[in-house]
């Protein structure tokens, strides 16, 4: 049992203990390492500069795998067996790299101070782009959405956008190839099998290596707050300057990276992040996976899980209503057994989940769409991207001949959980497609729900949505008649 954690940052060991373990990232990098470039404004993970790369082991342990992510809502607790890549570290060995020379020549900088952030989020799209293909130029789109999560108020993007795409691939320098040292690998494989528990005198933190030993800590401690992403509870951590006194990182769990397909199912681990369902899914259901587009910057989707966005129990959480639709259900385990339970009855009320004081959740099984059935997902917010929902909605059809066969239809942001519309099911199923069933469904929608109003949107506006999104279902279905 280890009394500190231990990662590496740009090459070098670190080993921290005591109360620096739950300092923000930022400020142990800046404070204690002296490594100012990584920059902190907004503290929440919306604004980008404080963007670092964390290194990870493959789910084979044979090679790290660098993902750009917000270095500020992360805490050192959770850096444990993993590679930190500051923007001092991605040009050790020449003056600039390449996307460095690329902001220089494109003027891309004016107060610099968000510009680290952009650099990183910049390389990221590298290492992403030269591991898909050998494509040697980045075009202006895939520019665009790497940068989302980067905000800038001198110069307009414009500069640099058109810098992004004139960096040379051919000449950029891969994470791997700057730190090529094999012993680090080496070194994380060993540290990611050892458990961990360390005490200050405010705060304690684990860091188990199994699902049981989660769920035992968890039967030990009941004041325990579960860390996974850590992509919600980090802003609240670090806005309301309160971190929860009994803490566990999930980052050294076993075989919590996968996702494993059987029998048109995914079995979806509790480390799996949202970028991986996204990539895994683009294809096979590419109406959930466009979805995550709107969820959250890169960043943010390269360290949150899906397990975590479940477990959050937001009553406006934007993947619970597509694993609502799908009849999803969740794994959950003690330290003894485990058992299953279907998504639509794990949230009991606001906040209130069927899990016991000695329970975490082990997986998600999640039912892949039959190719008959039409999925259609739908995300309200104050704006298009990068905002929290005022209102989602789900849907999961099958429909022959202008009849709707078989129907799911989920709502969130409504009350204080999302729900399964019975009752527009029950409507809907067997009935004829036309404007006016789908206006007769909406009716009986908003008759059904008792929304709340909030700073996201009043009770009226959200009837009126519940109303709505079926008339916009229906055009969405590619229908024109008009309602008769």
């Amino acid at each position: 049992m280890r009394d500190f954690v231990s990662f590496f940052v740009n090459g070098k060991q670190v080993i921290v203990s005591g109360a620096t373990v739950f300092k923000p990232l930022t400020d142990y990098l800046r404070e204690d390492l002296r490594l100012v470039a990584t920059k902190v404004v907004c503290a929440e993970g919306d604004c980008g500069a404080c963007t670092i790369f964390e290194g990870r082991l493959d789910s084979g342990h044979t090679k790290l795998e660098y993902k750009p992510i917000n270095a500020c809502i992360k805490y050192v607790m959770q850096m444990d067996g993993s590679h930190v890549v500051t923007v001092e570290g991605v040009s050790f060995e020449e003056p600039l790299n390449a996307v460095q020379k690329a902001m220089v020549d494109g003027h891309g900088a004016q107060c610099g101070f968000c510009t680290p952030g952009f650099i990183m989020a910049m390389s990221g799209l590298c290492e992403k782009v030269k591991s898909c293909n050998s494509q040697q130029m980045i075009d202006c789109q895939s520019s665009k959405e790497a940068l989302t999560g980067n905000l800038c108020r001198c110069t307009g993007y414009e500069a640099i956008i058109n810098s992004a795409c004139a960096i040379d691939l051919s000449q950029y320098k891969s994470i791997s190839s700057l730190y090529p040292d094999q012993s680090i690998i080496e070194i994380l494989k060993k540290i990611s099998n050892e458990q961990v528990e360390i005490e200050s005198e405010k705060y304690r933190t684990f860091l188990p290596t199994s699902v049981e030993e989660l769920a035992s800590i968890k039967e030990q401690n009941k004041e325990l707050r579960i860390i996974s992403g850590g992509t919600d509870l980090g802003v609240v951590m670090n806005k309301m300057e309160w971190v929860p006194e009994v803490t566990a990182s999930t980052v050294n769990l076993k075989d919590a990276r996968s996702i494993v397909e059987k029998d048109q199912k995914l079995i979806i681990g509790p480390n799996v992040t949202l970028s991986q369902v996204e990539n895994y899914l683009k294809d096979k259901c590419p109406e959930f996976s466009k979805l995550f587009e709107l969820f959250g910057s890169p960043q943010i989707r390269y360290a949150g899980t899906l397990v975590g966005n479940i477990a959050n129990a937001s009553p406006i959480a934007d993947t619970p209503p597509f694993l609502f639709v799908m009849d999803a259900e969740l794994e959950i385990a003690s330290k003894t057994k485990r058992r299953m339970v279907p998504i639509t009855k794990f949230y009991k009320g606001y906040k209130d989940l069927d899990l016991n004081y000695d329970e975490v959740i082990a997986s998600v099984h999640l039912p892949l769409p039959k190719v008959d059935e039409t999925i259609k997902l739908y995300k309200i917010s104050r704006r298009i991207h990068l905002d929290i929902s005022s209102f989602t909605a789900a849907f999961r059809l099958k429909i022959n001949n202008d009849k709707i066969e078989h129907v799911a239809v989920a709502l969130g942001g409504v009350g204080p959980v999302v729900v399964r519309a019975i009752e527009v099911e029950k409507f809907l199923n067997g009935a004829s497609i036309s404007r006016e069933t789908f206006k007769k469904a909406g009716e009986i929608a908003a008759a059904s729900i008792k929304p709340i109003s909030d700073v996201r949107g009043s009770n009226d506006f959200r009837l009126r949505l519940s109303e709505n999104i079926f008339q916009k279902l229906f055009f969405d279905l590619g229908k024109k008649e008009l309602c008769r």
